[in-house]
């Protein structure tokens, strides 16, 4: 295999860059109670009948529970929407968006890759055995929005507080047009959060596992902590690479380079890790990333993971978690193990299986990924690039790493890619009018936690 081509990658960052500048903030939160009642009722019947049941019907009955004076104290209780109020305006955004047809293309392609990620993860054939999450069987809710937060998701355990059975994933708006790489942070926030927060007990016993495993191999205790207090996080990383394969870990590089630099920072990856933060520091997590894709089972695995990892040294510089400095080595190495443990430890929550056993990147997702790739960068007949075997996630990681290479027309590949995946989403048969699931707190969790010193560039 040959060397990936991340000659465009500047370009890529730059993109996202200017994505991330954009402050549009999509449609105004409904705040007009009544008038909020009239729109849910006429967006009903657009979603599929069983967000219907889990969806809408939770939240219409919440919200006449509450009445328009409980309405109007919540808000006021919550005026930046971080916590009840934020997660309120987003189930119901996330209604009236779909039911009234705000960026419909885009928020059909957006919600596939984001059906296709968590469906995948609960009807794969090496789930054969394992009991369906406890919490949610269903796919999460698209919402465009807050582009101050960039992507995050309500998992289904901070949406339950409003009686819903499932999350809600959100975008800025302008990942509507432009943005590419952010889409691959996607398969974190549905493939990874969404997914941990489904299951009661998994997130506490990855943290077990991956302390355990730190001091084991006689890393210490602050190191073994500090990536064990940040597991949401960290196995969500993983989980992301597992999903969409070494897209999800150039995206990562990639696109926190571009957010560094629209938020009026340094477009590198960062190298401290203040304790207020629930993610690891950056490099940490391009590490990590690297040593992911390593534990892929297609051929190039280990071509890719090197590349990620000089990509990533290309930022090294002295990497402080909270209060204490630790050297390259140790930080490459600790990665290194956490992914390994975080993927191919046999869960007891998972009926003692490894999360790299019900969802990896094969050859035949390399494979497919490539010919996607090549109809991406070309101006063929899109009708000819479906195949047996083609799923949202290897089209995003078709533009992603079509998008890398010398002389790619990133623009194009986006709207292609968009295409594609709206193509998909009209064709699949969990949102015509026969939805059938695939048996198988209040925190809105991001990609990635803005520096307290700061400020939001100017758009």
């Amino acid at each position: 295999m040959k060397q990936p081509d991340f000659s465009n990658l500047q370009a890529c960052i730059e993109e996202a860059k200017t994505a991330a500048l954009d402050t549009n903030p999509g449609p105004a939160d409904p705040t007009d109670y009544r008038q909020l009642l009239i729109r849910l009722e006429a967006a009903r019947d657009k979603l599929p009948p069983l967000y219907r049941e889990k969806v809408f019907q939770p939240i219409a009955r919440t919200l006449d529970e509450l009445s328009e004076s409980g309405f109007a104290e919540l808000l006021k209780r919550d005026p930046n929407r971080e916590r009840e109020a934020g997660l309120l305006m987003d189930i119901v955004q996330a209604i009236l968006q779909n039911g009234e047809g705000y960026e419909q293309t885009a928020t059909d392609a957006f919600q596939e890759v984001v059906s296709d990620l968590y469906d995948g993860f609960l009807s794969a054939g090496d789930r054969a055995g394992i009991k369906p999450p406890d919490r949610s069987v269903i796919a999460p809710l698209v919402k465009w929005g807050r582009p101050q937060y960039g992507p995050y998701t309500w998992p289904i355990d901070a949406a339950a507080h409003f009686g819903l059975e499932t999350g809600i994933v959100n975008l800025p708006p302008s990942h509507a047009k432009q943005g590419l790489l952010a889409w691959s942070a996607l398969a974190h926030e549905t493939a990874g959060h969404d997914i941990l927060h489904a299951d009661t007990g998994l997130l506490q016993e990855l943290s077990q596992v991956v302390r355990q495993e730190l001091l084991g191999q006689k890393f210490s205790r602050s190191l073994a902590e500090y990536w064990a207090l940040r597991i949401d996080e960290t196995a969500s990383d993983v989980l992301g690479v597992l999903n969409m394969g070494p897209a999800a870990g150039i995206g990562l590089i990639g696109y926190f380079r571009a957010l560094n630099g629209a938020w009026g920072g340094t477009p590198k990856l960062r190298n401290t890790g203040p304790d207020y933060d629930p993610h690891p520091a950056d490099i940490l997590r391009g590490y990590l990333a690297a040593e992911t894709v390593r534990l892929l089972r297609f051929d190039g695995a280990s071509i890719w993971a090197d590349a990620l990892m000089a990509e990533t040294d290309k930022d090294l510089g002295t990497i402080v978690l909270g209060r204490t400095t630790i050297d390259a080595d140790t930080a490459k190495r600790s990665a290194a193990a956490v992914a390994s443990v975080i993927a191919e430890s046999p869960l007891k929550n998972l009926e003692d299986h490894a999360l790299a056993q019900i969802q990896n990147w094969h050859d035949r997702d390399e494979q497919i990924a490539a010919s996607i790739r090549s109809h991406l960068t070309s101006s063929g007949d899109l009708n000819e690039c479906y195949m047996s075997g083609l799923y949202a996630a290897h089209v995003v990681a078709a533009a992603v790493t079509g998008a890398l290479e010398q002389g790619a027309n990133i623009q194009e590949i986006f709207q292609r890619m968009i295409t594609v995946l709206k193509g998909m989403h009209d064709a699949n048969p969990a949102w015509g009018p026969l939805y059938v699931r695939h048996p198988g707190d209040l925190q809105p969790h991001r990609v990635y936690t803005r520096p307290a010193a700061q400020s939001v560039a100017a758009g």
